[in-house]
């Protein structure tokens, strides 16, 4: 358990509005700031952070607590993990003792792993066994540099190669199946997760090798393999060569489809190329695009599903609002290929000559339609009227329409007003939806833990503002619990978060949200966060605390007509009685 004075010092040092405006825009909004939320996509902004408590609360998906909790979140972190991020950042040591760090002291173990395990898979590339992998490579033009600098590697077609390799450095079995290097058989046996494959190992951005992928080569399988997820690893959540791509320092980055495609651009001299990794551009990815540069340029494939591609990360890009071009690769499948057989030289023309988004998508719709005949043109102009409605800039609209309009002879006062009719009607459904929203919030987003706040909302809601009260009121300790105990909460996620607060002032200790966050998940943080947030839970006076207690101990009191059902006649007479002298 670490110190209240470690973790004043640690806030005192780590000011929320610093931390999170690292990973997302905030603008000020009186005493508060707003942005987009970086943990769902949203076009309004509903993130708030408060500096006053020092706290974030997300009012579209309920996250929310501290800046321990926002760095967890963030860097997909544990609780410890994230207070060493803090400390270190802060320039502070961790105290050596008071703390169970058994999971820290997994991931360190399966990140040794990962390093061991990359450079057995190095060493057999370049070793006779690995001819097969290293043939492979420089026949698809790599050279002996760009394979050390990118790690690249061979793992045998052995079954256990890496087991006995890495069981030989001193690691368990359990350890090895924890990173993923081993796989666990139906049958109880363990064999190697990659065999017969070239390997890319991948490498976080503070230089740890937390995952690999594995290209086949004998046609056996799906063509790559990659690591699932791990306690160190999460797919979206990561880039391919983001490590070396920020390093470069351009304000763009080039989005790639695949390992192969990013280590022919580095080697081409384009260092600011990453990827995904074996699955399709998420929300994270887009948005951790967005913290290394002011726009990206998406490379992929010209193929039916490379296009398709295209179209969703310019639509996941467009809702965090980064500037997006599109580049072309003509005569190409990808960027390997176009390098092989152009040079750098031709790519970096067709890489300053993208188009940007608005252009690759108007030209997509173009190509739906025969504009030559009427009917096509009609049927292309209610489309891009739809589509230019959904631009958010003006003078960037009116761009468009204007040449689109003188391009295929139509007037321009029409089209505009098709186009602001869209508009008003979007604003008006978009109204209606974040009514609709913000009507079942409580009874959404609160309720994906806490299940049984549906079904004892009016109880769940006193419980919540009688929370508040005790978080605003340290001293009504004593006078909330001489009426009411946690065992009298009608729901378990409240009384769990309850008792924690009372607990710790008994011990005379904070419960300030920073040091809530040591005792509470993110998801119970998020709920103090969100009833802090909530204005209907600004009193905090003891006539309403005793009015919250009396409401919650009355729903307790209840009984269903199944437990009706059940007592016996001196039962229910009791029952009876109870009420009738409640009522008077």
């Amino acid at each position: 358990m670490l110190s209240e004075s470690f973790l004043t010092e640690l806030k005192a040092r780590n000011d929320i509005e610093d931390i999170v405006g690292a990973y997302v825009q905030v603008k000020r909004r009186g005493r508060n700031l707003v942005g987009l939320c970086p943990f769902h996509s949203e076009k309004t902004p509903s993130f708030t952070v408060y500096p006053e408590s020092q706290s974030f609360y997300c009012f579209g998906c309920g996250a929310g607590g501290d800046v321990i909790t926002f760095v967890r979140r963030m860097e997909n972190l544990d609780y410890i993990e994230a207070v060493k991020f803090l400390a270190q950042r802060a320039g502070m040591a961790m105290p050596e003792d008071g703390y169970d760090d058994s999971l820290a002291r997994l991931k360190t173990r399966i990140l040794e792993i990962n390093r061991q395990a990359a450079r057995f898979y190095h060493q057999c590339l370049i070793s006779p066994v690995g001819k097969k992998g290293l043939d492979y490579l420089r026949e698809r033009g790599l050279s002996d540099q760009t394979i050390r600098h990118f790690g690249l590697g061979y793992a045998p077609e052995q079954w256990d190669a890496a087991i006995r390799h890495l069981l030989g450095k001193g690691f368990r079995m359990e350890e090895l199946i924890a990173a993923a290097i081993a796989v666990k058989g139906s049958r109880g046996q363990s064999y190697d997760q990659f065999r017969g494959r070239v390997i890319f190992p991948i490498i976080d951005i503070r230089g740890n090798v937390i995952a690999f992928g594995g290209r086949v080569l004998d046609g056996k399988g799906p063509k790559y393999l990659n690591s699932p997820d791990t306690p160190v690893f999460k797919k979206s959540r990561n880039l391919f060569a983001l490590n070396f791509a920020k390093a470069a320092k351009q304000p763009a980055l080039i989005l790639a489809e695949g390992y192969m495609d990013v280590v022919a651009l580095h080697q081409a001299g384009f260092a600011n190329a990453v990827a995904t990794l074996g699955t399709s551009l998420t929300a994270e990815q887009a948005r951790m695009i967005s913290q290394y540069a002011q726009e990206v340029v998406i490379s992929y494939d010209s193929d039916g599903a490379g296009q398709k591609a295209t179209n969703r990360a310019i639509n996941m890009f467009g809702e965090i609002g980064m500037k997006v071009r599109v580049l072309k690769v003509h005569d190409a499948k990808d960027p390997d290929e176009f390098l092989k057989k152009f040079g750098a030289v031709r790519f970096r023309m067709l890489l300053e000559g993208a188009d940007s988004a608005m252009a690759f998508e108007i030209q997509a719709l173009r190509q739906k339609h025969d504009l030559a005949q009427p009917e096509g043109k009609v049927g292309f102009l209610k489309e891009f009227a739809q589509f230019m409605a959904g631009i958010r800039n003006p003078i960037e609209r009116d761009v468009y329409v204007t040449r689109t309009a003188q391009e295929l002879g139509v007037s321009k006062e029409p089209l505009t007003q098709q186009i602001d009719y869209i508009i008003r009607q979007q604003a008006k459904h978009a109204e209606k939806k974040q009514e609709r929203n913000l009507t079942v919030f409580a009874a959404d987003t609160k309720g994906r833990r806490d299940p049984q706040r549906n079904a004892h909302l009016k109880e769940a809601l006193a419980e919540e503002r009688l929370i508040v009260v005790l978080l605003k009121n340290p001293d009504y300790r004593e006078f909330i619990l001489d009426q009411i105990q946690p065992e009298d909460f009608l729901t378990d996620f409240n009384r769990a978060i309850f008792r924690v607060i009372c607990d710790r002032l008994a011990e005379n200790r904070s419960i300030e949200p920073i040091s809530l966050s040591e005792q509470l998940d993110v998801e119970q943080m998020g709920k103090v966060a969100g009833i802090l947030a909530d204005s209907a839970c600004s009193g905090a006076t003891r006539k309403e605390a005793a009015d919250y207690i009396d409401t919650i101990l009355a729903g307790k009191a209840k009984k269903t007509p199944e437990e009706l059902g059940k007592m016996d006649r001196r039962q229910l007479e009791e029952y009876v009685a109870g009420l009738a002298a409640k009522k008077k």
